[in-house]
């Protein structure tokens, strides 16, 4: 059944939209800000912290960047005036990454000129491997003036460890993830249990220098190692967090909740929820079987 799921997948393009946003509501807060901050504010009653973002990504006009970034504000904004637990995630493609540097540079600055004012931490996502030394480099230029910000780093590119290394020299906020990009071998670790390894090789090195980092998983495996590290460092809780995906793996979640460690859901929303939910298909091909098997069923089963 695995391997139809997986074949499914590459047949998600053929499927309705409709039927794929029946599935994709697991996944995304909805369409509009207002459907994000019900979400957080649940979560929030939950004792769980949310990071909201604005889906988007890959945009070629300085216009729509400017959009994007005016939307990066309202969300600053509805944390704020909702007193959300909760912080932003953002994507340099949304702001004009693949525009202008400078460009972007100033787009970023803008919408954490406002985070300081408003006191919200702003993460910076990580995206595919060609925006890996730009994400970095406005990054640092931007964390050097305004220091409540932070980055992602992915456990499967073989260079994270090293990057790990130098952006701990500057204090650096991290969310650790395995990553979902499609790379070649020459960049990337392709074996699951390499990836594991590395994740936790990357997890130990930033604990160990002190670093605050959102462990970001829904693997049971690493969540264990996590927990081995947190226990062996002794850690204390206001030092790490981990982190999961809105509509995933929910029980381990709420463990994850109970054994006494803090938690922070990602929480995206806006109309590009498409190309979003079918990443997540890509990585949960059961979901993906479960649309078809809708269709096939007329939505009965």
């Amino acid at each position: 059944m695995g391997i139809l799921n997986k074949i499914i997948v590459g047949t998600l393009p053929l499927v309705p939209k409709a039927i794929v946003r029946k599935f994709a509501n697991k996944y995304i807060a909805g369409d509009k800000l207002e459907d994000a901050v019900v979400t957080a504010k649940k979560l929030n009653d939950k004792g769980i912290m949310g990071t909201i973002d604005v889906l988007g990504e890959d945009v070629f006009s300085k216009d729509d960047a400017k959009r994007a970034k005016d939307d990066c504000l309202r969300v600053l904004e509805a944390i704020d005036k909702n007193k959300l637990d909760a912080n932003q995630s953002i994507k340099l493609t949304s702001l004009g990454l693949k525009i202008d540097h400078d460009f972007c540079l100033e787009t970023v600055s803008e919408i954490l000129t406002v985070a300081r004012a408003l006191d919200i931490f702003v993460r910076i996502d990580m995206e595919d491997s060609t925006c890996t030394d730009e994400t970095i480099k406005i990054f640092k230029e931007a964390n050097s003036k305004y220091a409540k910000s932070g980055i992602v780093l992915q456990a499967y590119l073989k260079r994270t460890y090293y990057d790990a290394a130098e952006l701990i020299k500057t204090g650096t906020s991290f969310r650790l993830c395995k990553g979902i990009y499609i790379e070649p071998a020459e960049i990337a670790y392709k074996d699951k249990q390499e990836v594991r390894d590395n994740f936790l090789k990357v997890l130990k090195l930033m604990l160990e220098t002190n670093s605050y980092v959102g462990i970001a998983t829904h693997d049971e495996f690493l969540v264990e190692g996590a927990y081995k590290l947190i226990e062996e460092l002794k850690k204390t809780k206001d030092q790490y967090e981990f982190q999961m995906l809105l509509g995933v793996r929910e029980n381990m979640r709420d463990k994850i909740l109970r054994d006494g460690h803090r938690i922070r859901i990602y929480i995206p929303f806006g109309s590009h929820w498409y190309q979003y939910s079918t990443r997540r298909f890509k990585e949960n091909p059961q979901m993906a079987g479960y649309v078809v098997k809708s269709i096939v069923w007329g939505g009965r089963k």
